[in-house]
């Protein structure tokens, strides 16, 4: 049934590589200079991260940004029938040990990640080591394209669990002892007057979800921020950096702080793999 369902996306999946990125590079040319989409966004978002940057370091930026953000897209659709061996080449990993000393301790781990690289690949970390990893989301309003993004998340067994769902069922699985690795996005901007706090980001005060910071603490986690350095178009390599080693030992502010700093340190070396199509400070006074 699925196959029936999402027969474009399997016929698009099933693809090389290599046409693929024949594809993405006609996507990239009428996304960038024929339709322009968001170009003034991300335009002044770079001009707001980089102030000191000149017109041609931003355009430079800009463009290598827009040719990575669809190869994302067709990297993403191959998740749908990629096998773990091509995964495994394509995919190196990094200091994974710092991952299995704590989960042999039975320590929780959450995985505090960002719109950076090709964060949809994380969701094969379970490849690589035994978890029970869980991610959580916001579900889409089209019901077709939520049931496909949760298809591709799961089939490398990550359990997607809706935000508001997410910390009741995480704190029932520290209460039943289950050691977990939990993925938590939290670089986007926080919707209303709860549940945020603001920090230093590129300049800017700017506002993020408490969220992940909470869950951290209430299931005493280790908090890594994972990152992606792009080795060439399909193949990265996966980073992890430290963020807490004992969340229940430091204060939400501190940990958000913590975040949004090395964050933006990771964004400082690799500014095309961020995902500057976002109106990231629109709540924060900023006119898009």
């Amino acid at each position: 049934m699925k196959y029936l369902r999402f027969f474009p996306f399997y016929v698009l999946s099933i693809l090389p590589f290599w046409i693929l990125y024949m594809i993405s590079d006609i996507t990239y040319f009428l996304t960038y200079y024929i339709l322009g989409y968001r170009k003034k966004v991300v335009c002044k978002n770079l001009h707001l991260a980089f102030p000191h940057k000149s017109e041609k370091e931003i355009n430079s930026i800009a463009k290598k940004f827009y040719k990575h953000f669809c190869d994302m897209f067709f990297e993403s659709i191959k998740l749908l029938t990629i096998k773990p061996s091509e995964i495994e080449n394509r995919f190196k990993i990094n200091n994974l040990s710092q991952l299995t000393d704590h989960l042999k301790n039975n320590e929780n781990i959450m995985l505090y990640t960002a719109h950076q690289g090709n964060w949809e690949w994380l969701t094969t970390v379970p490849l690589f080591l035994e978890v029970n990893c869980n991610t959580l989301y916001k579900p889409l309003s089209n019901t077709y394209f939520n049931d496909l993004f949760i298809l591709m998340r799961e089939r490398f067994n990550v359990h997607c669990i809706p935000s508001n769902k997410g910390y009741r069922h995480l704190l029932h699985l520290k209460n039943n002892n289950v050691v977990s690795m939990n993925c938590v996005i939290g670089d986007q901007s926080p919707l209303g007057k709860s549940g945020k706090s603001q920090t230093q980001f590129f300049n800017q005060q700017t506002s993020f979800f408490t969220g992940a910071a909470k869950i951290a603490k209430k299931t005493d986690s280790i908090i890594f921020l994972p990152y992606l350095k792009k080795i060439k178009r399909g193949t990265y390599e996966l980073f992890f950096e430290t963020i807490v080693n004992s969340a229940s030992n430091l204060d939400e502010q501190n940990i958000i702080d913590t975040y949004a700093h090395k964050l933006e340190e990771v964004i400082q070396k690799y500014p095309e793999l961020y995902l500057w199509t976002h109106k990231r400070w629109k709540r924060d006074g900023i006119t898009y």
